[in-house]
C-alpha cells in the first residue's frame, strides 16, 4: 500500500456485480440475464467460449458498453459514478492500446498525473511489474509481454481494490506467467476483488479461487473451483495398463464403462478401483497405476461448455468400451 487513500471504494467494499445484465447489438443478443459476484479477497476466473460475451460483460463493468437491462456494478456503484476510477478499479482490456511513440514511463506518468498521483507510484509499479529497464523505450518496440506488464502495471498504479483482467497471460514467457500467478494470488489475500478472462484453464486452475463460465451469454456455471474439479472427476478409475485392449474388454464385461485417454491410459467408471485391481490381476493383465482419476480444469470447461461453443470442429471420438 502507498500513503492514504483517496479513492472513496476501499478493500472492505470491494465487489464486482452484475446483475441481470442483458445487451444487444443489433440482432445478436450478446449477453442475455447474466448475473455473478466477485467478492473481496478472491481470484475469480470468468470464462466461456469465442462469442460467449466475456468482453460485452468487461466492457459494461468499465463505462465503455450501456447495458440494455440490468447492472453492472464496482463496489456497488456504476463506473461513471466512481469519484476516482483510476484509485478504485484497475483494468486491462487491450494491451495493444498503447501509442507506439510514447515511452513506456511516459504513459504512465500521464495517468498518474491525470488522477493526483505521486510521480514515485510510477517507479514502484515499473518495479513491480520488471519493466524498470524498459521504461524509457518506446512502446513501439514492446513485444506483445512487454505490453501486458505495461498493461498490467498501469492497472495498479492506483492501487485499486478491484481489478478487470483480459487475457493477462497473453504473450508472457513461462517466467511471465508464474509471475502474473503469483502477483494475483498475493493481490487478492491483500483483500482486493479480481476478474480475470482467460482462454487458458491450466493458469485458472493454478490461480483462481472461483469460476464463472458462460456460454451464448448466459450463466453456465458459478462455482468455486475446487467443487467444480470435484464434480468432474465424479468417481473415475485412472488406469495405465500395456495390455489396453485386453484391458478394456475384460472390465467391460464386467459392467465398466471404459474410455482411452492416451495410448496406455484409460479411465473407468462402474468399477471400485479394488475391484479393478482383483479382476486385472486375477486374469494376468498387466498394470502399472489404478487410481482415482482428477480431472483437470480443462476438462471439466469443456464438458461445461460442450453445447455452448458457436464455431466448432468435430474431434475423433474416443475408443470406448460399454457393457
Amino acid at each position: 500500500m502507498w500513503g492514504a487513500p483517496l479513492a472513496s471504494l476501499t478493500m472492505s467494499d470491494a465487489s464486482i456485480e452484475v446483475r441481470d445484465l442483458r445487451k444487444r447489438f443489433g440482432r445478436t443478443l450478446a449477453v442475455d440475464g447474466l448475473s455473478f459476484t466477485v467478492e473481496p479477497g478472491t481470484v475469480t476466473g470468468f470464462v466461456g467460449p469465442n462469442g460467449a460475451g466475456k468482453s460485452t460483460t468487461m466492457r459494461s463493468l468499465l463505462g465503455l458498453d450501456t447495458p440494455d437491462e440490468g447492472r453492472a456494478l464496482i463496489g456497488g456503484r456504476p463506473y461513471h459514478a466512481l469519484r476516482t476510477p483510476l484509485l478504485e478499479v484497475g483494468a486491462l482490456l487491450d494491451a495493444a492500446a498503447l501509442h507506439p511513440a510514447r515511452r513506456g514511463r511516459d504513459h504512465l506518468r500521464w495517468l498518474a498525473h491525470s488522477h493526483g498521483l505521486p510521480m514515485r507510484r510510477v517507479d514502484e509499479v515499473l518495479e513491480q511489474v520488471g519493466m524498470e529497464q524498459a521504461a524509457r523505450r518506446r512502446a513501439g518496440g514492446y513485444s506483445l509481454g512487454m505490453r501486458q506488464r505495461l498493461g498490467i502495471a498501469a492497472a495498479l498504479l492506483g492501487d485499486p481494490p478491484v481489478l478487470l483482467l483480459d487475457e493477462p497471460v497473453n504473450g508472457l514467457d513461462p517466467e511471465g506467467i508464474q509471475w502474473i500467478r503469483t502477483l494475483l494470488r498475493h493481490l487478492a489475500t491483500e483483500g482486493r476483488a479480481i476478474l480475470v478472462s482467460s482462454h487458458l484453464m491450466s493458469e485458472l486452475e493454478d490461480t483462481a479461487d472461483h469460476l464463472v463460465v458462460i456460454g451464448r451469454g448466459r450463466l453456465i456455471a458459478d462455482t468455486a473451483v475446487a467443487d467444480l474439479l470435484a464434480a468432474a472427476s465424479g468417481d473415475r478409475v485412472r488406469l495405465r495398463t500395456s495390455s489396453r485392449t485386453e484391458a478394456m474388454e475384460l472390465l467391460a464385461r464386467e459392467g465398466g464403462t471404459v474410455a482411452v485417454v492416451d495410448r496406455d491410459l484409460l479411465t473407468v467408471t462402474g468399477l471400485p478401483a479394488e475391484r479393478i485391481v482383483e479382476l486385472l490381476s486375477a486374469s494376468r493383465v498387466p498394470f502399472a497405476e489404478v487410481g482415482a482419476h482428477r480431472a483437470s480444469l480443462e476438462e471439466a470447461y469443456m464438458e461445461l461448455t460442450r453445447d455452448a461453443v458457436e464455431f466448432t470442429s468435430t474431434p475423433a471420438e474416443p475408443d470406448e468400451v460399454t457393457r
